[in-house]
C-alpha cells in the first residue's frame, strides 16, 4: 500500500470515528434534543443568564419547518463543497497543463533541429 493510500485510509478512519464515537458513548443522551445545533445551545444559555435579553437582529427568512431548514443547510453545504472541489480541480488541471507544456518544450529542445527555439517577436 502506498504512503498516500495509508494516509487516506487513516483520515477516513478518523472521520468515521468522529461520527460514531458520540453515538456509541451516548454523548448527549441527557439532552432533550441530543444533536441540536450550536445556535439552539447558545439561545438556551443566554436565556438562562438573562431572561430579559432582546436580540439585536432577527432572521431575514424563517423556514416554515425543520425539514426545510435542514434541506437548505444541506444545499448550502453541497454548494460550498462544489466550489471547493472546483477550485482544487482547477488548480490541479493548471498544474498538469504546465507540466505537459514543459515536457513538450523539453522534448522539442532535445531534438536539436531548432524546432524548439523561440520565434523572434516582431
Amino acid at each position: 500500500m502506498s504512503r498516500n493510500a495509508k494516509i487516506n485510509t487513516l483520515l477516513l478512519a478518523l472521520v468515521a470515528a468522529l461520527a460514531v464515537i458520540p453515538l456509541v458513548f451516548g454523548l448527549g443522551d441527557h439532552k432533550e434534543e441530543p444533536f441540536a445545533g450550536a445556535d439552539a445551545e447558545a439561545e438556551t444559555a443566554i436565556t438562562e443568564i438573562d431572561p430579559d435579553y432582546e436580540p439585536w437582529f432577527s432572521p431575514l427568512y424563517e423556514p416554515p419547518s425543520g425539514e426545510i431548514e435542514s434541506a437548505l443547510f444541506a444545499l448550502q453545504a453541497a454548494l460550498g463543497a462544489g466550489v471547493i472541489a472546483y477550485y482544487f480541480g482547477l488548480r490541479r488541471g493548471r498544474r498538469q497543463g504546465e507540466a505537459r507544456a514543459l515536457e513538450r518544450l523539453r522534448a522539442e529542445g532535445d531534438r536539436g533541429d531548432g524546432a524548439g527555439s523561440p520565434r523572434p517577436r516582431i
